[in-house]
């Protein structure tokens, strides 16, 4: 897929076929990940790609609305040291992680983030250090079927759109 049909095409998926995504693939996502804007240049952001099945299945018990993540082929959590704009910096790193993947034609879903009460538990079920804060729960995997790619419908953009002032 081109930049633009990515972009409109990107969809939240949550049924995966029984297939692993590739190393090398997961590697080529986290790299567009680390080129995610990011404030003062500070990149406080780690990736941890989970696969393992036990430790999947761990995730998707403490994710509240994340049992599917137990199906993924993976899960990547996006972590930041907690700086000043870790939130948006972490964000931007996940966006970059969704796009990817829709590229590769993986599926994804942003499952769970920053302000969830089980946060803590993910960070601890990966041994991240206390510094770190979780900003997202992203579960990846190929989707069960293509037509899991189909343009949704969307907002017209005549009716968001503002020039100039509201």
């Amino acid at each position: 897929m081109n930049t633009l049909e990515v972009l409109k095409k990107r969809r939240s998926i949550r049924e995966y076929a029984d297939k692993p995504i590739p190393k090398k693939v997961l590697e080529e996502i986290i790299d567009c990940a680390r080129y995610a804007p990011t404030a003062r240049n500070v990149q406080p952001w780690e990736f941890v790609v989970v696969t393992g099945k036990p430790a999947l299945e761990r995730l998707a018990g403490l994710c509240e609305y994340g049992k599917f993540i137990a199906q993924a082929g993976a899960c990547i959590l996006v972590l930041c040291e907690d700086t000043k704009y870790y939130l948006e910096d972490g964000v931007a790193a996940t966006e970059n992680v969704l796009l990817a993947a829709a590229h590769f034609g993986v599926g994804s879903c942003w499952v769970a983030g920053d302000k969830k009460p089980y946060g803590k538990d993910v960070l601890k079920l990966v041994g991240a250090p206390a510094k770190m804060k979780l900003v997202s729960v992203l579960s990846l995997g190929y989707p069960k079927s293509k037509a899991e790619f189909k343009l949704m419908k969307k907002r017209a953009l005549k009716g968001m759109l503002r020039w100039e002032k509201y």
